[in-house]
Parts: structure tokens; sequence; C-alpha cells
């Protein structure tokens, strides 16, 4: 993890190093990289050479990379790389209100949309127990459009900290998208910044900022999954003013 920033709340950058591939990707890499001998043996080059293009993306979707955590315990963490597509007031999906998840009033969603270039590791925004994974069956429309939050195939997660103070947040599928995987489930404890799951191939993660807690990321600014603090806890400063 790398050292926070005095002067910007930022955590110090980590040393780089090449990213490694999520096993999960592995096996498309192989069955690329496959397909590219046969065509590369038979000198197909016009085949090949694309299936060799298409075995290094497979390789690049599924890296996961070193991140740097900011050490905050009053700190939300953006749970994916992407693009701040959609900052909006709204209720809590069904599925996550009510007394025992975060409750009926309107609270803060940030859109983060991750295109097929993205890492697409989600990471958890806050430390904290699983209390809930919900898997919704739906459509696979277009992750960008504010109705792909109750339509498509998605999955909410909600996390508790120590003090009670709930976050939640939901992979949603896209056009592309067709699997989401899960890499927590009820009753595990995550710190901020780890893994919980992956998307494959284009997606969208919405985040509900509990109520007196403003967003600190603007509409088209570009997140960094386990780096890009999208909220202060209790802090209701927010630099989207008039833009909800």
């Amino acid at each position: 993890m790398g050292a926070l920033d005095s002067n910007d709340n930022r955590p110090a950058p980590v040393k780089w190093q090449w990213p490694s591939i999520h096993p999960e990707g592995r096996k498309f890499a192989l069955i690329a990289a496959a397909i590219t001998a046969v065509f590369a043996f038979m000198a197909w080059e016009t085949l090949a050479w694309p299936m060799a293009g298409i075995t290094i993306w497979v390789l690049a979707f599924f890296r996961d990379p070193v991140r740097g955590v900011p050490q905050g315990d009053d700190y939300i963490i953006a749970p994916a790389d992407g693009l701040v597509t959609l900052i909006v007031n709204v209720p809590p999906p069904r599925e996550l209100a009510g007394e025992q998840g975060l409750g009926e009033a309107e609270m803060t969603r940030v859109s983060i949309f991750m295109s097929v270039f993205d890492v697409h590791i989600n990471r958890a925004p806050i430390a904290g127990t699983i209390k809930q994974v919900v898997y919704i069956a739906g459509k696979f429309l277009n992750a960008d459009l504010d109705k792909a939050s109750e339509d498509n195939e998605r999955q909410h997660i909600l996390v508790e900290r120590h003090d009670g103070v709930r976050i939640g947040f939901t992979q949603i599928a896209g056009l592309v998208a067709r699997r989401i995987l899960p890499f927590v489930k009820p009753g595990d404890m995550v710190a901020a910044g780890q893994r919980v799951g992956l998307i494959r191939f284009g997606s969208r993660v919405d985040v509900y900022l509990p109520a007196g807690t403003s967003p600190k990321v603007a509409l088209g600014q570009r997140t960094v999954a386990g780096e890009t603090i999208l909220g202060v806890l209790g802090d209701g400063t927010s630099i989207n003013a008039g833009r909800l």
C-alpha cells in the first residue's frame, strides 16, 4: 500500500510493476493464444495477426495492478476504474433498503462506467463485514444508461463498518458483459480497497453515499479503484454543487 501524501490526502505512488493477470482471465488468454498459434501454423496471416491482437487485449482486460489505498477511517474509496457518468439523488435499491440495509431515504448515487479498456477488478469502498451479496438477473442494456441500475443484470453488495455505518454498491453488467463474479460472501471481513469481484467485458458500478456525505469526484472525472476518494463520511462539502 502507498503512504498518504499529506498535501492532498491521496496515497503516495506505489512502485510500478508489471500487472499480474487475474486467474479468471488466464483461460481466455490461453484459448486466444492457441487459436493464434493454429492460424500462424497454417500460415493464415490475415487471421493470425488479428487473433494476436485479441490475445493481447484479453491479457490487458484481466490485468490486476497493485494499488496504493488511502489510509483514512472515513474515506469511501472508489470500487472501480472508469468514468464518473452520473451523480444523482435516488432512493437505495429495494434489495438494499430497509432497517437491515441502507434505509429508505434518498442517497447520492455515484455511477462509474467501465469501458472494455479499463481494469475490471472491483474493490471494497470501506473496511468492514460483508452483510449482503444479492444477485439479480436482468437485461444487458448499455451500462451508461440511468435505467441500467434497475433493468440490467446486477449484484448488490452491502458492507458494514465496525461502528454500524453501511455502504452499498452495485456491480452492473453492460452490453457485452455476461458474467459478474463475486470474490466475497456474507460474513466475510474486508479491508478498504480489497478485491471483491470482477465484471467481464464492460460494465458499471454504482456507489451509494450515506446521508451527510457529498461526493468528492466530479462528472467526467476518471476514478482508480482502490485509490480515488469518492467521499469522506460526514463531510457534506461537495465539489458538484448545483449538478445533482
